[in-house]
């Protein structure tokens, strides 16, 4: 694993795939069936379950558990203590893991810290979740969230910048325009 870094306090199953370059601090555990791209990095505390697939670059808060049914593709970053449902009506004394929906948090996206995401959805590229907010249905691609359900406020750029009427990046100077009800990067 090269220049991997795994802290002493953490637990790292055997058969999880880690990649070159990933970090993963104290108290972490990584499950077996688990597969992490590079250069990523799990903060303090976090937990990844099986079959969850994390991509390059993902950077991982403190107290954050990436459940079973979630997929985050490359550059995702999921704040402190932000929040992955795996099941749509949890009962303690009913079984549903054969029920797991999958979530997926597209290249780019940002998920602010103490955010709940509900499953079976699909976070869109490079959006933007704001802190504590519940996102409940899908979300389009740079479409910034917030609230409790969450609704669209605005759009940001690719970094992550709030975007005004001129839908210009005012760290990049980067253009977009609306294509239908989705905003594109202008060619």
């Amino acid at each position: 694993m090269g220049n991997t870094y795994i802290h002493k306090t953490a637990i790292v199953d055997t058969g999880a795939k880690i990649g070159e370059g990933t970090k993963v601090w104290h108290f972490c555990h990584v499950m077996g069936t688990a597969e992490i791209g590079k250069n990523s990095v799990l903060g303090q505390n976090v937990f990844v379950g099986n079959n969850v697939k994390l991509g390059n670059n993902v950077k991982v808060q403190n107290n954050v558990s990436v459940y079973e049914g979630v997929i985050c593709e490359d550059d995702v970053f999921l704040g402190p203590s932000m929040v992955f449902t795996n099941v749509i009506n949890p009962r303690s004394s009913v079984n549903r893991k054969q029920e797991f929906k999958t979530t997926l948090v597209k290249k780019g996206a940002t998920i602010g810290a103490n955010a709940t995401i509900v499953c079976g959805i699909t976070l869109g590229e490079y959006c933007f979740v704001g802190a504590g907010a519940v996102i409940t249905k899908d979300v389009k691609p740079l479409a910034l969230m917030v609230g409790v359900p969450a609704k669209q406020k605005g759009w940001v750029s690719k970094s992550g910048n709030i975007l005004g009427e001129d839908l210009v990046c005012p760290e990049t100077n980067e253009q977009y325009e609306l294509d239908g009800d989705c905003l594109v990067l202008k060619k």
